[in-house]
């Protein structure tokens, strides 16, 4: 989904932190029930749009889930739509039947043969955590397949909100998904988030959460000032290696996204375009230039023993560093002992697997709960990579990538990344906000490219994705 359809209010909460939220609203003075009502109106307004006067018809559970169900039913009623409302059971908490009392139309049963245009999914929400018995999982297969095109509220039922797992298999993919009040970690996380289709948000007051994961956002980059010069912008050294083709690919798309001057230290200029610096020689002397303030290593570096020196070598220099690729595979915690200067890991899931064994951590847990595992362990800011990206911090901060093209499951888009990232460290920019930064350029990148385009072409798209931040 492109980032710029996500709405302003970024924070992802827990299921156990959406309560706290709801709960300072009630000590404030809110009701249960006003709040539904608030979802429900602000969902109601999505579904008459996606309707525009076709037929609706609204699957509610027996929670405040199903409630809000009955406000959108009501909503819709009201101004003269065509809605159907399916009820297996009745409501069982105090709101949903105050909804439900609310809603003046007829409530069928699940054996009702219901068909139409649009279905809202509201049998369960975020606090599932078991899988949907066969009764229900059979009747909303049965009403989605029934229906043109599907809505989810809050969450697809038979998704558990805080890891993004499909408790049943088989569930139906949805074209929209309506957040109630806050993201959950579930519209980022595979292999939930591939199938709520476009994410929108249903704000209800819920106020800031200390300590709430954020979703990727597009960044605020000002153009150079007017004394700028190309070291005061930024100067990142990339290491080449065994591999040469990587390390151009990362830094041409460096080039794209801000920093000033990009060096390629490599032993041959050999297919290398003119804009690109080449340094030859002895590593040791060329990374001592002390008007660095990047270095990206792992692109191409292979995996042997020049390799491990090498990266040795780059991670001595007191600049942040952002490590990809070979250069995963051969970090060790030895060779971050003695720095001091930020540090930015980019691993796709095998990379991590085996950093994850490299600092004796078991590996268990979502993947926000792995990267900020490895975060904390090794000191560096981890952007866990792929299908749904996270980035995690030492100190505890987390973000999730909005999904971006998956076009981008091709060879050397990671390269592409890695290039992003460190051109953004070398701009000045703090280590997870970079890293944040680049994860947008590369996701914006991708959405400018044509359709099976390689990583060449995307690392061309970087400018133009830069240029929609300005």
């Amino acid at each position: 989904m492109p980032h710029r359809l996500l709405p302003q209010n970024d924070q992802i909460l827990t299921v156990a932190q959406m309560r706290g939220g709801e709960e300072v609203l009630i000590a404030a003075g809110a009701s249960v029930e006003s709040l539904m009502r608030i979802a429900g109106l602000g969902a109601a307004e999505w579904v008459w749009r996606v309707s525009a006067g076709r037929s609706v018809t609204i699957l509610c559970g027996p929670g405040n889930n199903g409630g809000d169900g009955y406000v959108i039913a009501e909503v819709i009623r009201e101004r003269g739509g065509q809605v159907t409302v399916v009820a297996p059971v009745g409501p069982k908490t105090d709101a949903a039947r105050d909804a439900r009392t609310r809603y003046h139309g007829a409530v069928l049963g699940a054996d009702a043969e219901v068909h139409g245009d649009v279905f809202v999914d509201c049998l369960y929400g975020s606090g599932l955590t078991r899988p949907l018995s066969a009764e229900d999982f059979a009747l909303l297969v049965r009403l989605a397949q029934a229906h043109h095109h599907r809505i989810a509220l809050d969450l697809p039922s038979g998704v558990q909100s805080d890891t993004g797992m499909l408790l049943n298999q088989g569930l139906p993919d949805y074209d929209a998904t309506l957040a109630l009040g806050a993201w959950k970690f579930a519209h980022f996380l595979m292999p939930a988030a591939a199938t709520m289709g476009a994410l929108r948000q249903v704000p209800i007051g819920i106020p800031a959460i200390d300590r709430a994961a954020v979703a990727v956002a597009k960044p605020r980059i000002a153009a150079p000032g007017a004394d700028a010069h190309k070291y005061r912008r930024g100067l990142l050294a990339v290491v080449g290696g065994a591999m040469p083709g990587a390390a151009v690919l990362a830094s041409l798309a460096a080039q794209g996204a801000g920093a000033g001057y990009v060096k390629l230290f490599a032993d041959s200029k050999r297919n290398v375009p003119a804009d690109l610096v080449v340094e030859q020689g002895a590593l040791s002397d060329v990374l001592a230039d002390d008007r660095n303030t990047a270095i990206l290593v792992g692109p191409g570096l292979g995996r042997d023993a020049a390799a491990r020196e090498r990266l040795a070598v780059a991670l001595a220099d007191p600049v942040p560093a952002v490590v990809d690729a070979d250069a995963l595979i051969l970090l060790a915690p030895r060779v971050l002992a003695e720095r001091s200067a930020a540090t930015v890991a980019t691993p796709h899931e095998g990379e991590l697997m085996a950093l994850e064994r490299a600092f004796d951590l078991d590996g268990t847990g979502s993947k926000p709960a792995r990267a900020l595992a490895l975060a904390e362990a090794s000191g560096m800011v981890v952007v866990a990579k792929g299908p749904d990206t996270v980035i995690a911090a030492p100190d505890g901060r987390l973000a999730c990538a909005p999904r971006a093209s998956s076009w981008l499951s091709t060879a050397g888009t990671g390269d592409v990344l890695a290039g992003c990232v460190a051109s953004r460290l070398a701009a000045g920019t703090e280590a997870f906000a970079a890293a944040c930064e680049g994860v947008w350029l590369h996701g914006e990148a991708a959405r400018h490219a044509s359709p099976a385009f390689t990583a060449g072409q995307l690392g061309q798209m970087v400018p133009a994705a830069l240029a929609a931040c300005l």
